[in-house]
């Protein structure tokens, strides 16, 4: 029994990095900056690490409908941005209908620091070009977010690193204020900065420690149920048919954050 167990797992790691290295992350930007040896600036986004938090692929998938379409804003940060977006870091857990782990049993949010090639595949894929990115002298890793859904808090809000450096710990609080400017579903009142212990392994710890002083690095969490605009009665459940404003043809929740 045991020889055929391990053989199974044998198996199973060498299919799990076979599918993941041949899965390819294409950039999104405009083709001229992706010409060979052409500076970059990248905004790396990640998303649905947790299998259950469902509403963080809604995200995403508003990003990417966002950043593809004929928007004039779209158009702009094509033109000055590279995008790397990986859609679903827990493809094994989502496809088992998992809360939190993949099918090995890992929360792979706690594993950035040292993932396993074989036992956190798409993690390990993920931070090796991430990595690469970092040490290639014409890519500037800007920004890094990664995308999650809160089972009890409402409206979307952020969690931020903290710094010994003032100057760029006062830096890192920019965006999230002026995401709670320009979205009315983000409240900057539920964004937090923080270093927990328990919280060094995830993508936003570590590699808040791991890039320069230039990039900032964000977990970006939106509430399963709804967003609240003025008081505790008037909660707006997040729903697809009433996120829709703009085109009946979106086939996502474009409520989620459609900023």
């Amino acid at each position: 029994f045991e020889h055929f167990f391990q053989l199974g797992q044998m198996q199973f790691q060498i299919a799990l990095h076979l599918s993941f290295s041949l899965c390819p992350l294409p950039p999104l930007s405009a083709a001229a900056n992706l010409r060979p040896g052409a500076e970059q600036r990248v905004v790396f986004i990640t998303a649905r690490v947790h299998p259950g938090e469902t509403p963080s692929s809604f995200v995403c998938q508003g990003i990417i409908d966002f950043l593809v379409s004929q928007h004039p804003i779209a158009k702009v940060l094509r033109d000055h941005l590279v995008f790397k977006i990986a859609p679903m870091l827990n493809p094994d857990g989502v496809y088992l209908g998992n809360y939190r782990c993949s099918l090995m049993g890992f929360d792979l949010n706690r594993h950035w620091a040292n993932p396993s090639p074989w036992a956190h595949p798409t993690l390990h894929g993920v931070k090796q070009l991430i990595i690469e990115m970092y040490n290639n002298p014409k890519i500037n890793l800007e920004f890094y977010i990664d995308i999650h859904a809160h089972s009890t808090m409402m409206n979307g809000f952020m969690y931020g690193n903290i710094f010994e450096d003032e100057e760029r710990f006062q830096r890192q609080a920019v965006f999230p204020k002026l995401l709670c400017q320009n979205a009315e579903d983000f409240s900057y009142s539920s964004t937090s900065f923080n270093r927990d212990a328990v919280k060094a392994g995830t993508g936003r710890r570590f590699l808040g420690g791991l890039l320069n002083d230039t990039s900032y690095c964000y977990t970006l969490e939106v509430s399963f149920y709804s967003y609240v605009l003025g008081g505790p009665t008037s909660a707006v459940p997040y729903t697809e048919e009433a996120s829709m404003p703009h085109s009946s043809k979106n086939t996502y929740p474009s409520g989620y954050l459609s900023v």
